[in-house]
């Protein structure tokens, strides 16, 4: 691996961390700039453009997310087990300092169109096509049954996610996790 491609992944490494904290629209070459110590010129020559650095966190963040959650996930069994893991490490995810980069900029961007929407939509719709082929999965394993809205579970399933990460991180709730688990069960047992 080269030098510079070394210092990018820094550099974005860094980057999503930050915009966890600062959220995605908070988020500037200067700003990472002062945080990394290094210059501005520097950085632009990295991304041109603060929305190029917006959108290469997304996409950083979803290849971190991917090698994080998604892919130990895979490893196990299909169906329920796959399921349970992949939200296991899901709120794993979104617990870290600073909660999902995802959720957060969900709420600065709904709104606002353009290619940072657009590369956080992509993103949200290829997790929800994941969620929602896993819970195919548990219909073909016989772990749920037949006819199950799977794009209705795999909502449902990121709705108990957000309302985790709102109680967990904003009210503090230290019942927070036991009860999005709490959720999942029930999400279970109404597709079952």
């Amino acid at each position: 691996m080269r030098k510079g491609d070394v210092t990018r992944g820094a550099v974005l490494d860094e980057a999503t961390a930050l915009a966890r904290r600062v959220g995605l629209g908070g988020l500037t070459i200067g700003v990472l700039a002062a945080q990394t110590e290094m210059s501005k010129s520097g950085l632009f020559a990295h991304f041109g453009s603060k929305e190029t650095l917006q959108i290469e966190v997304l996409d950083h963040a979803a290849e971190a997310f991917v090698d994080d959650v998604i892919r130990p996930a895979l490893a196990a069994p299909r169906g329920e087990p796959r399921l349970r893991v992949l939200f296991e490490r899901w709120i794993d995810w979104e617990g870290v300092p600073g909660g999902c980069p995802f959720v957060a900029a969900a709420m600065e961007f709904d709104d606002r169109p353009g290619p940072v929407r657009d590369r956080l939509a992509h993103h949200q719709r290829e997790w929800l096509d994941t969620l929602s082929r896993v819970a195919e999965g548990a219909v073909r394993e016989g772990h749920f049954r037949a006819g199950v809205d799977t794009r209705q579970f795999a909502q449902d399933l990121y709705g108990v996610a957000i309302a985790f990460q709102l109680t967990h991180r904003l009210l503090e709730d230290p019942d927070a996790e036991r009860r999005a688990r709490r959720a999942l069960d029930s999400l279970i047992a109404t597709a079952r």
